[in-house]
């Protein structure tokens, strides 16, 4: 089956008109469609898709506006180009202003055909290329969305967060989201328009970090021969995230607490003030409070930092979300490797389910990964699994062994513990999981939780 380079629709009630400009797309690879009429015209494009239109100016039964119009509320995207002749050409220029991307005169050169529709396809690989993109960050985004009692309350929090202009300090092991969650704060803040600049802390000395952070003059120290503005100044009305806070320097510390302060900060070398507006959100999975006792985090910078505070959870504690996400990551990385996988078995997930994940949502996703690269389909299946996980041994669960029974296991076990941690009590318990206590009694029965 031949292969096009796109599909393009001509809409001319001239049939000479029609014919060369087919002649010449044919040459060059496209393929090409014609209608005479408006009506045509609207019937071939819903039918055929095309990726880009010629409309002519004056037709039969309706002028090129009212086309246009009647194409936006069908293809609202699709790229249209104007064809006009001697005198129309005020009417092509309204039409542009009212979503055409160009339009060729007549009469017209082909090559000058060749080279509008060159450019308007391309604008249109462009647009969806960015569509994609715009659904793939959406798709991370989502990632941190989930059914279970723990996940929801974070997300809850991170919204109520993401109104205010506070510091945002997530809290929670390796692998659980973090930045995740802080770009999603960010989207959802008034801040989304402008930068969002995620900053490492470790593995970088003192000296490189300060630089990374705050820039610094020409000459400031041995191979600065140029001035470098910081993430922080580059940053300035956006969002800067903060990933493992925890692990910077004592004197680093001092400078990042009196940037808190005051929120200006003096490039390495420098000696002006730069003020900036900024969102601050840092990131640790060590025990700050800890830290602060022994003397290795300052305490008045943790305050500063600990304002709004947001522990997420690990995935062992949010098991009702794994399945959820086994299949987005499944989904995913069947589309980066071009391979087909419908999902998981039955007899796979149980052993999802089972595991314990140390290394999180970031040991999921790397898990799924590499049983797609490694894996045939159309399934992913318990032989697609690394050895630790089909070896790992269920607790055996009072709803046995399927995928339900494992979730209202687990439901049962976090209502358990956390009636445990409030001496039995129902309302306090409730505020804890973040239900209603109506709700909370309900599913104590359902489960017939004692």
């Amino acid at each position: 089956m031949e292969s096009f380079v796109a599909t393009i629709l001509i809409i001319d009630d001239e049939f000479d008109t029609r014919e060369v400009l087919k002649d010449r797309l044919e040459s060059l690879n496209y393929r090409v469609l014609t209608a005479a009429t408006g009506k045509e015209g609207l019937e071939r494009l819903e039918r055929e898709n095309p990726q880009m239109v010629l409309l002519d100016i004056e037709l039969p039964d309706m002028n090129g506006l009212e086309m246009l119009g009647e194409i936006r509320k069908r293809e609202h995207s699709i790229t249209v180009v104007m064809i006009t002749a001697y005198g129309t050409i005020e009417r092509a220029v309204r039409a542009m202003k009212e979503g055409a991307y160009d339009f060729i005169p007549k009469p017209f050169e082909p090559d000058h055909v060749a080279v509008i529709v060159a450019k308007a396809l391309e604008r249109e690989r462009l647009k969806r290329e960015v569509e994609l993109l715009t659904e793939e960050v959406d798709g991370q985004h989502r990632m941190v969305v989930g059914q279970s009692l723990p996940i929801n309350h974070a997300l809850d929090v991170a919204k109520k967060a993401a109104a205010s202009r506070s510091t945002v300090l997530l809290l929670g092991e390796s692998g659980t989201g973090k930045e995740i969650f802080a770009r999603a704060i960010h989207n959802w803040s008034d801040r989304k328009d402008k930068p969002f600049v995620a900053i490492n802390c470790v593995g970088l000395s003192k000296e490189l970090l300060e630089s990374e952070l705050f820039g610094h003059e020409k000459g400031a120290f041995t191979g600065a021969l140029q001035l470098k503005r910081g993430k922080m100044e580059l940053a300035h009305g956006g969002t800067v995230f903060l990933d493992e806070v925890g692990d910077i320097s004592t004197e680093l510390q001092t400078k990042l607490l009196r940037f808190l302060q005051e929120r200006e900060f003096e490039r390495v070398g420098g000696t002006k003030p730069i003020s900036v507006d900024l969102r601050i959100i840092a990131a640790t999975n060590r025990d700050l409070s800890s830290a602060v006792r022994e003397g290795r985090f300052r305490e008045d910078l943790y305050y500063r930092l600990n304002v709004v505070p947001l522990t997420l959870p690990p995935l062992r504690e949010r098991k009702e979300d794994l399945p959820g996400l086994a299949n987005y990551f499944l989904k995913r990385s069947a589309l980066e490797t071009k391979k087909s996988f419908a999902g998981v078995t039955t007899e796979a997930m149980q052993k999802l389910i089972a595991y314990e994940w140390p290394g999180n949502v970031r040991e999921l996703a790397n898990v799924i990964e590499s049983a797609v690269v490694l894996g045939q389909g159309p399934d992913l299946a318990l032989h697609d699994l690394p050895t630790k996980i089909v070896s790992t041994i269920p607790k055996r669960l009072r709803g046995g062994f399927t995928y339900h029974g494992a979730i209202d296991d687990y439901r049962r076990e976090l209502i358990v513990k956390t009636l445990a941690q409030t001496q039995g009590n129902r309302a306090a318990a409730a505020k804890i999981l973040g239900l209603q206590r109506t709700y909370l009694s309900r599913l104590i029965k359902a489960l017939r939780v004692t």
